[in-house]
């Protein structure tokens, strides 16, 4: 009888409920790749501006992560018939609270806070332009902040699909204080 009951409670144990995959366990980590257009995009225009980044995320209780990287933001602004570039280096470090989630744990939504300092570039330091314009604007250090919404969608265990949409506002530079940002990107879990 023992017997009969073991092999029903093995048996109840095994084909009951679900399996969910392990995502966003506490120090879990993963390497985030991302490519963002920045205020607008026209692909034929002078105001086409994108960014590049790479971050660490690494996952703490509850699922909410904190996020450290850096970004390469390129914004042309048009003069003329030209444009001027206008780079900025960053670095970030920010938390994401995790604010949806389906049940099966493959779809995340987070809302995140960012603080970012990093260096601005503008027409690369060249100050005379090609018409012999001077311009005022200068390189300069740049510091503020960054209001994220992040979707993360699991394709498998260690792979997930990341779509973004980012408000960055920086001071300290003479040129555009905010820049809207949205974009995709893949994160790889490394642990």
């Amino acid at each position: 009888m023992r017997k009969h009951i073991a092999i029903i409670i093995a048996s109840l144990a095994l084909f009951t409920g679900q399996a969910h995959a392990q995502r966003c366990l506490p120090k879990m980590q993963g390497i985030e790749v991302r490519a963002n257009l920045a205020d607008g995009f026209k692909p034929g225009g002078n105001d086409g501006g994108y960014s590049f980044g790479a971050a660490l995320s690494t996952y703490t209780k509850k699922g909410n992560k904190w996020v450290f990287g850096g970004e390469y933001i390129l914004k042309n602004n048009p003069y003329k018939d030209t444009s001027i570039p206008v780079a900025q280096f960053t670095a970030e470090g920010g938390y994401y609270f995790k604010i949806l989630s389906d049940a099966r744990k493959i779809v995340f939504v987070y809302a995140g806070a960012s603080a970012l300092a990093g260096y601005e570039s503008v027409n690369w330091g060249e100050k005379v332009l090609h018409d012999g314009s001077t311009l005022h604007d200068r390189d300069a250090f740049v510091y503020g902040g960054a209001l994220t919404l992040d979707v993360e969608f699991y394709v498998a265990d260690r792979i997930a699909l990341l779509a973004n949409l980012r408000e960055r506002c920086l001071w300290g530079g003479d040129t555009k204080k905010f820049h809207t940002q949205w974009g995709m990107g893949i994160k790889f879990i490394i642990n």
